[in-house]
Formats: structure tokens, C-alpha cells, sequence
């Protein structure tokens, strides 16, 4: 058998064309395939909730996992540190997984829960019924149903 070196520093594939896309918004979601440390989602939308979930095994989540929330965009990050003590040979993706994504316009950023189970990480954002900043508009003038609209007159 042959042992192969363990002493490497990820890195993305084509670092250029990953920060290229990342800084164009249509091709943003293109960014994870020119990473090597892929952190793998699936992500859905309920009447009530957006529901974020990671692929992260034998991630401590206590203390290699930081999820924050900003302007509307939810980033989970997670560190997983090579064993030092070892020549054998290892496939594993090892430093730093961070995944960015948006969360819907209705999402609730106050009220975020995370959960760990099974090398899963799943990350639930409750939804509003009035999303933040928005409000209802009167429409005047309504008479009987229908809308009258008033004529305004302008004087040179």
C-alpha cells in the first residue's frame, strides 16, 4: 500500500474563476463548484418556515460551527482540523466550509434555531406574515367598490 502525503492546503480548483462568480449575483450559486471544500444544502420553503440544511459529519458543532445572520443573508461556517498525528492516507476535505445564502424576504432573523443530528446541521428561519418593512396602502377615493379617482388641477 501506498501512504500518500497528508501535508496539503486546500484550496479552490480555479481560485480566479470562484471569486469571478462570486462577485456576479446570476452566477453567485456557481461559486461551490469551483471549491474543494464543498459544503453540501438542500434548502426548502414551507407556508411557515425556510429550512436550511448542511452536510458537515464529524464536525463538533459546539465548537467548529458558526452560523450567522446579516442583511438578509444566512452563512453557516464550519472548521474541520487534520489529525497531526497520522502519515496514513486520508481523502477527507479538511479546513474551512462556509456556504452564504438568502433568505427569503419574509424570513423572521430573530427567531433562528440550529440543530446537529448525524453530521446533518439544520438551521430553521420561522416566517413572518407582514415581512419586515412592508405595510399595508390604503387606496383612497373607494366608493361603493369601485374607485373614484379625483382630478387635480394645475396652474401655471
Amino acid at each position: 500500500m501506498v501512504n500518500l502525503p497528508v501535508a496539503h492546503q486546500p484550496r479552490p480548483l480555479l481560485p480566479e474563476l470562484s471569486e469571478f462568480f462570486a462577485g456576479i449575483t446570476p452566477f453567485a450559486r456557481l461559486r461551490p463548484i469551483f471549491e474543494r471544500n464543498l459544503m453540501r444544502i438542500e434548502d426548502e420553503v414551507t407556508e411557515d418556515h425556510y429550512e436550511l440544511r448542511a452536510e458537515i459529519p464529524g464536525i463538533d458543532p459546539a465548537g467548529d460551527v458558526q452560523i450567522t445572520v446579516a442583511d438578509g443573508q444566512l452563512t453557516v461556517k464550519a472548521e474541520r482540523s487534520e489529525r497531526a498525528d497520522t502519515t496514513a492516507r486520508s481523502e477527507f476535505s479538511y479546513g474551512s466550509f462556509v456556504r452564504t445564502v438568502t433568505l427569503p424576504t419574509d424570513a423572521d432573523e430573530d427567531n433562528i434555531t440550529a440543530g446537529y443530528d448525524r453530521g446533518i446541521l439544520t438551521v430553521r428561519v420561522p416566517l413572518t406574515q407582514n415581512p419586515a418593512g412592508a405595510r399595508q396602502i390604503a387606496i383612497q377615493g373607494i366608493e361603493n367598490g369601485s374607485a373614484a379617482l379625483e382630478s387635480v388641477e394645475h396652474s401655471e
